[in-house]
């Protein structure tokens, strides 16, 4: 019998995990009044925003992957693109040579609420008061604040007490930071969406009203203060005061769209990824790097072969994803060109960035990662994006970079419904942390424009108009052409390690009580890589690391350094924050769990 930290949740009726257990219920209890999982989404969708701001807020960005029942996968974007006036000679003219990790200048189009409107107009069945009820109770009533929310707050109090001084009127009520224990109340932002719902009470039916309400966003009173927000000139990661690019007509000419999921076939399953906008397509090019016999799983020659094949997938996202160029995917997942780069997996741990040359391509890097990768590493374990290495133990973990920058990460829900229907979403962006609180609205403007590199003609290059590559990857997988399991996780750059690790820990190891075992999955020791150039201002790297639990097998440990590998052993639950759902399309039952670490994934169901 496997020991997990909780059981694999299965049942019949409804299933929901997220990286909150305020969004879980409330998207269980939106099952429970007869909605299906595009309401339930949505509505837990809205709780995040307010529960965990530190981690996603309506101003951000949202892929979602959605498998409805008898019907196509299909991917929503919410990732927003670069305004008009966000171009390279622009950022170059303010003396720049990275976009700031913070501030009005890293503010792509909002994306995340006009996506969230579209999946409630198409696959949803609520009315937009119905969704939006719970988020407003919660900030209008307050709710009892993670710690990391008030860890976070206390991070930037000088930053917002001197500079963010809006921020400071939300987060730091009565000067003090959040607390576990005492309510915290956003009345600006449940005010946004009291008014939001008057204003499009009168337009007509639900689906009348749903559109008000996108109109709103782009054209009404959020729209009037987002732009005022950006341009106004803010203090960044830089130290000095900039303003943004957004304009009035950035916001009215963007908005959310369906595409078809890049996909991969191996041992039977079919995963399905957004295109190589997002780097999802990095766990497809990790599967299909898989020789066909694998080293037993959790071996060190196992752990040792996902690692050097992550550097190799990630490599290939540095040299062509994007969304400013043609990517040649259907090169990059190609047996001829996947046999050709796992031949330069060796028994030694590799620090080079290799990309390889798809179709006989030459790969091309920007001149800021080929000073990484080849010269003094340019490492910082903060900068003001995702995190990119785990709390070392005893440590401590350092949350505040000197600058006065400090991280945000992501959130995820997953949700599978009665019928069957089935959605992976990765909310991010917007964090209280990326800029100040708009005053009128109680959100910030999000930072994704960072992800962009400020050299001409890269895939990922800024350009307006186009979408700044994201790390954000849900992930859905079928099974004979069946949806069956709809998975992912925060992390910035290591959400396609981590999936990909807990994808074959789900499909290698024997399952449980009859079903996937989703949570032993879950909980299994998991590890990363820093070994290409991070997504995230300061854009660093660490070529050979590889941080790990410390609940690995010592002799592994022991294995990958003789390997040559630069091992960090981390806290023993400090790699991965899944969240996954399951269905049987023989049996009909539901299956979910959540991640144990941080203390505050919750899978619930029945």
């Amino acid at each position: 019998m496997r020991f997990t930290t909780r059981p694999t949740l299965q049942g019949t009726f409804g299933m929901a995990s997220s990286t909150h257990w305020l969004a879980s219920q409330s998207a269980m209890a939106v099952l429970e009044g007869g909605g299906n999982a595009y309401d339930a989404a949505v509505a837990g969708a809205f709780v995040l925003h307010v529960v965990e701001p530190h981690l996603n807020g309506p101003a951000g960005e949202v892929p979602v992957i959605l498998a409805p029942a008898g019907g196509e996968v299909r991917v929503l974007c919410g990732q927003g693109v670069a305004p008009a006036a966000a171009t390279i000679d622009h950022y170059r003219g303010l003396g720049l040579d990275l976009v700031p990790g913070t501030g009005p200048l890293a503010a792509a189009v909002p994306g995340a609420f006009d996506a969230w409107m579209l999946l409630l107009r198409d696959h949803g069945t609520k009315s937009l008061a119905d969704v939006l009820s719970y988020a407003i109770g919660y900030a209008e009533h307050g709710h009892a604040p993670l710690e990391r929310v008030g860890e976070t707050v206390e991070s930037v109090r000088r930053l917002f007490e001197t500079e963010w001084t809006s921020s400071a009127e939300v987060y730091l009520p009565g000067g003090r930071p959040p607390r576990p224990g005492a309510l915290l109340r956003n009345p600006a932002l449940a005010a946004t969406w009291k008014r939001l719902l008057a204003e499009v009470s009168g337009a007509g039916d639900r689906t009348a009203q749903i559109e008000a309400a996108r109109e709103v966003w782009r054209s009404g009173f959020i729209a009037d203060a987002l732009v005022r927000q950006a341009q106004r000139p803010t203090m960044d990661t830089t130290g000095e005061r900039h303003a943004g690019t957004l304009t009035a007509a950035d916001l009215a000419g963007w908005s959310a769209s369906y595409e078809a999921p890049a996909t991969y076939d191996w041992n039977g399953w079919t995963v399905c990824k957004a295109g190589p906008w997002s780097q999802g397509p990095a766990l497809l090019q990790q599967l299909a790097l898989l020789p066909a016999e694998l080293p037993p799983y959790g071996s060190a020659p196992y752990v040792h072969l996902l690692i050097e094949g992550c550097k190799l997938a990630m490599a290939d996202r540095e040299a062509w994803y994007g969304d400013a160029a043609d990517v040649p995917l259907g090169d990059l997942l190609s047996d001829a060109y996947n046999a050709e780069r796992r031949a330069l997996i060796g028994e030694k741990a590799s620090y080079e960035l290799r990309p390889g040359a798809p179709g006989g391509r030459v790969p091309r890097l920007s001149e800021y990662a080929r000073v990484v990768a080849t010269g003094e590493p340019r490492f910082d374990p903060l900068g003001a994006g995702e995190p990119t290495v785990a709390r070392a133990a005893g440590s401590g973990e350092p949350t505040v970079a000197s600058d006065g920058s400090t991280r945000g990460d992501t959130c995820h829900l997953d949700i599978v419904d009665r019928w069957g229907n089935m959605i992976a979403a990765t909310p991010s962006g917007g964090w209280l942390q990326s800029n100040p609180v708009v005053p009128e609205l109680g959100f910030p403007l999000g930072t994704r424009l960072q992800m962009s590199w400020l050299d001409e003609g890269l895939p990922n290059s800024l350009t307006p108009g186009r979408r700044p590559r994201t790390t954000l990857t849900p992930s859905i997988a079928l099974r004979d052409g069946e949806p069956v399991l709809a998975f992912g996780t925060p992390g910035g750059d290591q959400q396609d390690q981590w999936q990909t690790h807990f994808f074959l820990a789900v499909t290698l190891r024997p399952p449980v009580r009859g079903g996937l075992d989703l949570q032993g999955a879950i909980d299994a020791p998991n590890w990363h890589n820093d070994g290409f150039p991070g997504s995230f201002y300061p854009r660093g790297m660490r070529p050979g690391s590889v941080t790990v639990e410390s609940r690995m097998d010592p002799a592994v440990v022991e294995e990958l350094r003789r390997r040559g590998h630069d091992v960090t052993v981390g806290d023993p639950w400090s790699e991965g924050r899944l969240c996954a759902v399951a269905r049987d399309p023989e049996t009909g039952v539901l299956s979910a769990a959540a991640n144990p670490r941080v203390m505050q994934g919750y899978a619930v169901g029945r």
